[in-house]
């Protein structure tokens, strides 16, 4: 086995690269170790080109293996692999974002990254190594690529920048941001803040980029020592006299079409183009045709905003560079249900819906890297209907889970913990109709349905996409609130969610080589105005959270015990906790520290079994009054339960301050009396007294009262 190994440190941490015969069948294989966390990459190309598609056919898979975690996982009777974790579909969407820029687009073979994880210290992130694992897969291959890109992880915790902080300090920090870049070009971002302001972010961000260069000149030693000379690939143009035909039958109708703002007409004119080319040139040519069009449109918004003067500049439905489509805003729109939200923002439609439940409704995590517990879920749905289409309905393919998972990390940082909200909190967000940014409407449109619940959120959570129209680095225009032609045209999708306070997630991607420091902080600070706007329409609906939840929302209420009596409320076999939940209806979940959530239909219920839970747990202690029912009575006293599976003992010389001579003068079963503790022995037995207590204000007035007065000289009552 050939064996090549490089060294470099990150953050005191080494990063080692083995470039080996391994996977020698690939074009290019590196394995990448950070910590003891391990990761193998491979790319590779087809010979042959697709003449069937009119896009560049990359895949790039993030494949985990369970025993990269030393453990066996899986379910009980399927103990091997399935479908890809959310975990792992995020982190293939990551590299794919990363890399995807520096191909030429006009190559038609088929290209495939595959990242494998060997090994998770439990400490690392494989995601950062996967990036530069497949960076260098690529940059030392023959496949064409305009590499290597690197990437790095920051995190900020109190004042101080964490490079690459593990998990545990990842929860501490206020900052999870991703970034990568290539030539201090930033070509990805990815975070999670909680409502940080832009000047630091912007802050963090550079400081991602003076270790991402050393990264950079690291990954350039190994390919030049190590890389194999890149393949050259014809690019074939379109067929001759294609321009010429494009230019006299469609070009005139092309600006008419692409200002009219309606996407039904330039899907209309791209199939009359299509049919005039295919019996120009035949079938096999139409992909041409199809990137042909596409070329021409995306020539055509970035003449027409990069030409013009500033305020004078063109853009598909005729707003302004700075302009947001018109907003439309509801709550209660499905009133049975938790909380519902809808939010328009021009031909993008979301109407999310918030769901509450208990404690026993979290979702359990138990993944390679990670096994915790969530209660707060944001899930997004795309279906077909959405764009004016048909297609597949099932579970959700890696656009679902990106877009909602971007969602998710927005509201995260404004959902109350447990402590103050001990609910599990499930969003569902349904992009109704789209063009444009669907994943921004859904952080809109959740904010409104969370409100409308009655979550009392930290504050209202509101998201806008920025684009960007490039020439250079001087010659640039940056549009808000793009919609489908400006996404699908322009050279960058930036997805900023924030509060009033500050920005609580981030997604960037882009189609050219990066953006600079610069940019970013004029996209940051155009997305700030935007985002502020947006709030304020939010706010005209819905100034705040409710003050009740919705009656069909489930009442959670939590107590605290002593952990040592969690015996006494489960019972033998779990026999008294399953009547508790038998009589009340109550869910009643325990944790190991005494903590106890009683979640139930209505207010009825809980109190019920928080009642019964409460005198199960209750100490006593001498000289305390309670109420209690006589449910056993002999010659010398009776027996009072004060609480459930809690009794005391009345002497019949305690029953009265004076002389008794039957039990039953005073009391019988089924009387509900108030009596005072008086002792309590070392084996925990309780003696009550009704004598010592102030009889004035004694319960037992009402049984005087029924059953006559006493008489003192003859030592009873008297009817």
């Amino acid at each position: 086995m050939k064996v090549k190994n490089f060294e470099t440190e990150i953050a005191g941490k080494k990063l080692s690269v083995e470039i080996s015969d391994l996977a020698d069948q690939a074009n290019g294989a590196v394995l990448v170790r950070y910590g003891e966390t391990t990761v193998f990459a491979t790319a590779v190309m087809t010979k042959y080109k697709r003449e069937d598609v009119d896009y560049f056919p990359l895949t790039v898979d993030y494949e985990e293996r369970f025993y990269a975690a030393g453990m066996i996982l899986g379910s009980r009777f399927i103990r091997r692999e399935g479908k890809p974790s959310e975990e792992a579909i995020l982190t293939a969407r990551l590299i794919d974002r990363t890399i995807r820029p520096l191909f030429n687009m006009q190559i038609k073979n088929e290209v495939q990254v595959i990242v494998l994880a060997l090994s998770i210290d439990n400490k690392n992130d494989p995601d950062i190594p996967a990036i530069i694992a497949a960076s260098l897969a690529l940059g030392i291959s023959d496949i064409p690529w305009d590499g290597p890109v690197a990437a790095i992880r920051m995190g900020y915790i109190n004042g101080n920048f964490i490079i690459n902080p593990i998990y545990e300090e990842r929860t501490q920090s206020s900052i999870d941001l991703v970034v990568c870049s290539k030539d201090s070009k930033i070509n990805m971002v990815e975070a999670c803040c909680h409502e940080i302001k832009e000047d630091l972010f912007m802050e963090t961000a550079e400081k991602a980029l003076t270790e991402i260069e050393k990264i950079q000149k690291f990954q350039e030693k190994i390919i030049k020592e190590t890389g194999k000379e890149k393949v050259k690939i014809e690019i074939v143009k379109e067929p001759e006299g294609m321009n010429k035909i494009f230019e006299k039958e469609i070009a005139p109708k092309l600006e008419k079409t692409v200002y009219s703002g309606l996407k039904e007409g330039i899907n209309e004119l791209k199939s009359e183009w299509l049919k005039i080319a295919e019996e120009k040139f035949g079938k096999e040519k139409m992909f041409f045709a199809a990137d042909f069009y596409e070329r021409a449109i995306n020539k055509m918004i970035h003449q027409e905003i990069l030409n013009a003067p500033a305020g004078k500049e063109r853009r598909p439905d005729g707003r302004k560079i700075d302009e947001i489509r018109p907003i439309f805003a509801s709550v209660k729109v499905l009133p049975i249900l938790h909380g519902s939200g809808l939010f328009f923002r021009g031909g993008t439609h979301i109407l999310s819906v918030v769901t509450l439940g208990g404690p026993k409704d979290v979702q359990w995590i138990q993944g390679m890297e990670i096994q915790t517990q969530k209660h707060f879920m944001h899930h997004y749905n795309f279906p077909p209907f959405s764009t004016g289409e048909t297609g597949r309905i099932g579970s959700p393919g890696r656009r679902e889970i990106g877009h909602g998972m971007l969602a998710e990390r927005a509201l995260a940082p404004v959902i109350p913990d447990q402590e103050q909200f001990p609910y599990t909190i499930r969003i569902v967000s349904e992009a109704m109709a789209s063009n444009g940014s669907t994943s921004m409407g859904s952080v809109c449109a959740s904010t409104l349905a969370l409100m409308d619940a009655g979550v009392p959120i930290k504050n209202p959570v509101a998201g806008i996409a920025i684009g960007l129209i490039m020439k250079d680095e001087k010659n640039y225009k940056i549009l808000t609130d793009i919609q489908g032609p400006e996404d699908h045209h322009g050279d960058m999708d930036f997805k900023c969610a924030g509060t009033k306070e500050g920005v609580t997630a981030v997604q960037m991607d882009v189609k050219i080589d990066g953006i600079t420091l610069e940019i970013l902080d004029k996209v940051l600070k155009q997305g700030k105005k935007a985002r502020e706007e947006i709030l304020k329409k939010v706010l005209e609906t819905i100034p705040e959270s409710r003050k009740e939840l919705s009656p069909h929302a489930p009442r959670i209420i939590k107590i605290k015990i002593d952990p040592e009596k969690i015996g006494l409320v489960i019972g033998p076999g779990g026999k008294m906790i399953n009547s508790i939940i038998e009589k009340t209806n109550a869910e009643i979940d325990i944790e190991q520290d005494g903590t106890i959530f009683i979640t139930g239909r209505n207010h009825e219920d809980v109190e019920g079994a928080k009642k019964i839970i409460e005198g199960l747990t209750h100490e006593f202690v001498v000289d305390e009054i309670v109420s209690g029912k006589i449910i056993k009575v002999f010659d010398f006293g009776a027996v009072a339960e004060i609480a459930p599976m809690q009794e005391g003992f009345i002497h019949i010389s305690e029953l009265s301050p004076f002389r008794v001579n039957r039990v039953t003068d005073v009391v019988n079963i089924g009387d509900i009396i108030k009596v005072k503790v008086i002792s309590i022995d070392e084996r925990g037995r309780i003696n009550l007294s009704i004598k010592q207590l102030d009889w004035s204000r004694s319960n037992n007035n009402q049984k005087n009262e029924r059953r006559g007065k006493y008489n003192k000289s003859k030592g009873n009552w008297e009817r």
